[in-house]
């Protein structure tokens, strides 16, 4: 380990954020995920097939809960102490996030004790800590407010780091949604402004050497995985359809597509939903009436029969949305469909390459105990953003040391 910058990725999802740091030149030490699925996921691209983790013995290759690996292996967590330059992650959003039912008593919001636990235990270097928007938004009860942000800061300043936060709008970075995060860096020896200065400087000229844009549109992230491209029997799944690829048109998916046969080949993951009848009508009426890129309601009485939230017509020319884990939300720009997991994972910036893994969906009280593929995809961290982020650490590690 000595000149290598190691890196522990907790609260690993399905493995956005190891994928940009793998791409930007780190070496992962391990990941912890609960969830069987999104580890599956994990250790399938980053395991299996990339070996990007120098995994411990001491530790299982398997899911694995914080809480546990807290009672069971605290010995071990400390004599890593020294040797770990960065732990990357954030505890699970969706009990702050404000594109749901923001729940002050959702057990998962307990877990950011557990991170901190953790980060006292290894004593790394340097800390990203990624979360929703609604993170800094106070909750009100009968104690009064608790801003989980603040707790955050305040608990690893206690623990002798340096720390800032910003809402990072990553829809600057290369990625095509308008997607808002909450990221906090925390410094033992440099000072965290540093890196968010060299991540908005950098930008521009990361972007160019990838052959994207800053701002990069729907139609230049999805438009060679039309339905018109073609489709093929899904290889997984028994009486659905797949994607076949169509000519690549921007920088873009050329990126995305990058070291894999994708000539007359469906794209992994890139199944379509067998829609109802009436299902295909209300989008086609959706694609029709409803202005493109702007979220309608029943309410607003555009269409009949509309027996959803909210739900956006993408705008080929512009950005999506915030991708989340409830695939009906987005209607596609050009055909009468919602999206695939594949589709998803392009505008999250996740290269062709990675491949998914469990079921697609899962519904009602199951979605807070299950994490199927588009769940997966929309807790992700954006890889490209991901990668500017381990860069930037790097770039303002690489300088002497402040005094």
């Amino acid at each position: 380990m000595a000149n290598e910058k190691i890196y522990i990725d907790i609260f690993a999802g399905c493995g956005g954020l190891s994928t940009g740091l793998l791409n930007a030149g780190w070496t992962g030490l391990f990941a912890i995920e609960k969830n069987a699925d999104a580890f599956a996921t994990l250790k399938h691209n980053l395991i299996d097939n990339k070996e990007h983790f120098q995994w411990p013995k001491w530790l299982p290759v398997k899911e694995c809960d914080i809480n546990v690996l807290l009672k069971d292996h605290a010995d071990d967590l400390m004599a890593l102490r020294g040797k770990i330059t960065l732990v990357a992650g954030g505890p699970p959003c969706q009990g702050f996030s404000m594109a749901g039912k923001r729940d002050k008593n959702d057990q998962r919001n307990k877990l950011v004790k557990s991170y901190i636990k953790f980060i006292k235990l290894v004593l790394p270097q340097v800390i990203i800590f990624e979360n929703v928007h609604g993170f800094t938004v106070n909750f009100k009860g009968k104690k009064g407010t608790k801003q989980y942000s603040s707790y955050v800061e305040r608990a690893l300043r206690r623990l002798g780091y340096k720390t800032m936060h910003q809402i990072v709008d990553m829809s600057e970075y290369g990625v095509p949604q308008n997607r808002k995060r909450f990221i906090l860096v925390a410094m033992r020896d440099y000072f965290p402004k540093d890196v968010f200065e060299t991540l908005a400087r950098n930008k521009e000229a990361f972007c160019l050497s990838k052959g994207i844009s800053c701002t990069t549109s729907i139609k230049d992230a999805i438009g060679d995985l039309e339905q018109a491209n073609g489709s093929m029997p899904s290889p997984d799944t028994k009486g659905f359809m797949a994607g076949i690829y169509g000519p690549e048109q921007s920088g873009y998916q050329h990126l995305m597509r990058s070291g894999i046969k994708t000539t007359g080949s469906i794209a992994d993951s890139h199944r379509f939903v067998n829609h109802r009848k009436n299902t295909i009508k209300l989008h086609k009426e959706l694609l029709e009436k409803a202005p493109v890129g702007k979220r309608i309601t029943p309410s607003d009485n555009i269409v009949e029969n509309l027996n959803r939230r909210g739900v956006t017509v993408l705008d080929a020319n512009a950005q999506a949305p915030t991708i989340t884990s409830i695939p009906d939300e987005l209607v596609h720009y050009k055909e009468p469909r919602i999206l695939t997991v594949r589709e998803h994972a392009r505008i999250q910036g996740f290269p062709d390459w990675f491949e998914f893994k469990g079921q697609y969906t899962s519904g009602g009280k199951q979605r807070k105990q299950e994490v199927p593929r588009y769940t997966q995809v929309g807790n992700a961290v954006p890889p490209l953003f991901a990668e500017q982020v381990g860069l930037a650490i790097l770039e303002v590690l690489s300088h002497e040391q402040p005094k």
